[in-house]
């Protein structure tokens, strides 16, 4: 049986204790940074950090995110007579950012993500189920009781992307950063669970003008 569900991660507070730079009309870089509290999944993107930028000419904007990221994923297996019992969780939190409503390049950005699955074969718990009859140990199957594994991870990292918006027009622009969790379950006999969480964040945008034509070779 496999569960998933996909969700925008819907904010409580946003930027709390939060600051400002140099966000007048001759602003060359704003940057805000503060703290994002999680309260339940939705089904959609929503703005977790936003700033603004007042442009005087034609130029291109470079804007970097950086968020704590919080994943949380745990897997239970029960397993009795022999057979394999699976169980997997996935999280992830995904962003993009939004200039004036377009999206940045490169676009969505998978910010962290985990994959976790966890098999398990055992026999089977039988304290209770062997009895003696004229000799020979006979065991009841049917008294069995299934063992049992679980597996739990919970790791918060903080990560920085940096994304590209090209000739930005004269005057004041709006960044939003929006951010998604994906969330997947998949068991047989046991169980499984799994969250996504952000922590800090922080939303740099620079006013600069960027090479045209040139070709990064990996």
């Amino acid at each position: 049986m496999r569960i998933r569900h996909i969700g925008i991660i819907a904010i409580a507070l946003l930027l709390t204790s939060g600051v400002a730079l140099a966000q007048n009309q001759s602003s060359k870089a704003s940057a805000q940074a503060g703290a994002v509290s999680v309260l339940e999944s939705l089904d959609a993107y929503t703005t977790i950090l936003s700033g603004g930028v007042h442009t005087s000419q034609q130029k291109d904007l470079f804007i970097g995110v950086s968020l704590e990221c919080g994943l949380y994923t745990r897997t239970l297996s029960k397993s009795r007579g022999g057979n394999k019992d699976t169980s997997m969780a996935e999280a992830a939190v995904r962003v993009r950012v939004l200039i004036d409503g377009v999206e940045a390049a490169p676009g969505e950005v998978t910010f962290c993500r985990r994959s976790q699955e966890l098999s398990a074969t055992f026999q089977g718990l039988i304290d209770g189920c062997l009895s003696v009859v004229d000799g020979v140990v006979i065991l009841d199957a049917t008294c069995l009781l299934p063992e049992e594994i679980e597996l739990v991870l919970d790791t918060m990292n903080a990560n920085t992307f940096n994304f590209l918006h090209a000739d930005a027009g004269v005057g004041s622009h709006t960044i939003e950063v929006q951010a998604m969790i994906d969330l997947g379950t998949s068991v047989d006999a046991g169980d499984a669970e799994a969250r996504a969480t952000l922590g800090k964040g922080s939303l740099t945008v620079e006013e600069v003008r960027l090479i045209k034509g040139e070709d990064v070779e990996l």
